[in-house]
C-alpha cells in the first residue's frame, strides 16, 4: 500500500476564497499607493492611524458580518453607536462613574439587539423594516439628547482616552528633528480582540456554525436540529452588543458627542463586509475579511485625498465604484466556481 508524503489539500471554501481575494487586493492597493504616491503611505504610522480612526467601524462591521452571515441585515448600527456616544457623554459630564458608563453603553446596545432580534426572529417581521425603525428611533433620541456638541469633562475618562501604546522604533523623524512615535489607541486593541473573539465564535463554536447554516439554507438548518429562531435572535443580540462597544470606542477616540456622530457608519460597515467577502444572501463571510474591507475603504479615501481630490463627493464616488467592483467580482468568481463543481 503506497502512502503519499503530501496530503491532498482541501479546496478553499467560498468564504476563504473571497477573504483571500480581499486581502490580496488590499496588499496590491497599498503597494501601488506606496509606489505611486509615497508620502504618508511610506510610514508604518499610516497603518496605525487608519486603525485608530476606524476602530469603532471595525467593531460594528464584525457585528454586521455575523448578522449578514445569518441571512439578515442591520442598518441601525450607526445610529445605536451615536446614541451610546451621546448618552455616555451626558452621564460622564454629570459626574458618573466610568465603569457604570461602560455598562450603560453595553446596556443600550443589548437593548436594541434584543428588541430587533425578537421582532425579526419570533414575530417574523422583515429585518430591513425593523432595523430601519431602530435607526430612526436611535437617531431621534440622539438628537433630543444632544442640544449642543459636548466634550467629556471627566478626569478618569480623560486618562483612559489618553492611554496609548507607543512604538518608537516604528515612528519617523519629522522635518523639525522631532521623533514621531507610532501610537495605538486602546480602542484598536478592543477592536482586534472583538475580531478574534468573533472569528473563534464563527469558526469553532456550534453557534457560529449555526449562523452559516441558517444563512445558507434555513430548511437544511432545521433538519440538522438547529433552532433557527434562536440563532437569528442571537445574531442580532451580538450585533447590538458590538454596537454598544463601538459607541464607547468611538467616544474614546473623539472625546465628544453630537447629533452627527457615526453618521453613515452603517453604510460603511455594510460596504466593508461586502468588500471583505460577506454575501447579502447569507451563509458566506468572515470577520477577518470585513476587517480588511475596512482597511480597503480607508485606503481608498486616503488615496483620493492624497491625489488632491479633497471634495467629499470624490470619496463617495470611489467607494461606490469599489463596492460595485467587488460585487461583480464576487458574482463572477462564485458563478465560475459553481460551474466547475457541476462539471
Amino acid at each position: 500500500m503506497k502512502t503519499s508524503f503530501f496530503k491532498r489539500k482541501e479546496p478553499l471554501t467560498d468564504t476563504q476564497l473571497l477573504m483571500t481575494i480581499s486581502i490580496c487586493i488590499f496588499i496590491v492597493m497599498y503597494v501601488l499607493a506606496i509606489t505611486l504616491l509615497g508620502g504618508g503611505f511610506l510610514r508604518v504610522k499610516q497603518i496605525f492611524d487608519m486603525l485608530n480612526d476606524n476602530a469603532s467601524l471595525i467593531i460594528v462591521a464584525c457585528g454586521l458580518t455575523i448578522v449578514m452571515i445569518g441571512g439578515g441585515i442591520d442598518i441601525s448600527v450607526g445610529a445605536v453607536t451615536s446614541l451610546v456616544v451621546m448618552s455616555c457623554v451626558l452621564y460622564l459630564n454629570d459626574g458618573g462613574n466610568i465603569f457604570v458608563s461602560v455598562l450603560l453603553a453595553l446596556g443600550i446596545g443589548l437593548a436594541f439587539g434584543v428588541v430587533h432580534g425578537f421582532l425579526i426572529s419570533y414575530l417574523e417581521i422583515q429585518p430591513f423594516i425593523v432595523t430601519l425603525a431602530g435607526m430612526f428611533f436611535a437617531r431621534g433620541m440622539t438628537t433630543i439628547l444632544s442640544v449642543n456638541p459636548q466634550k467629556v469633562n471627566h478626569e478618569a475618562f480623560a486618562e483612559l482616552r489618553n492611554a496609548k501604546i507607543e512604538i518608537s522604533w516604528l515612528g519617523y523623524t519629522a522635518k523639525n528633528g522631532n521623533t514621531m512615535p507610532a501610537k495605538i489607541e486602546i480602542g484598536v486593541v478592543i477592536a482586534i480582540v472583538c475580531v478574534i473573539l468573533a472569528l473563534i465564535l464563527l469558526k469553532y463554536l456550534r453557534l457560529g456554525r449555526g449562523f452559516y447554516a441558517v444563512g445558507g439554507n434555513q430548511r437544511s438548518a432545521l433538519m440538522l436540529g438547529i433552532n433557527v429562531k434562536r440563532t437569528r435572535f442571537l445574531s442580532y443580540v451580538l450585533s447590538g452588543l458590538l454596537s454598544g462597544i463601538s459607541g464607547y470606542v468611538f467616544l474614546m477616540h473623539t472625546g465628544a458627542g453630537n447629533a452627527t456622530n457615526a453618521d453613515g457608519m452603517e453604510m460603511n460597515a455594510i460596504a466593508a463586509a461586502i468588500i471583505g467577502g460577506t454575501l447579502l444572501t447569507g451563509g458566506v463571510g468572515t470577520v477577518v475579511g470585513s476587517f480588511f474591507g475596512v482597511l480597503i475603504l480607508t485606503t481608498i479615501k486616503k488615496i483620493v485625498v492624497t491625489s488632491g481630490l479633497n471634495a467629499p463627493w470624490w470619496q463617495s464616488i470611489t467607494t461606490g465604484g469599489m463596492l460595485c467592483f467587488f460585487i461583480l467580482l464576487q458574482s463572477v468568481v462564485l458563478s465560475r466556481r459553481a460551474k466547475k463543481k457541476k462539471t
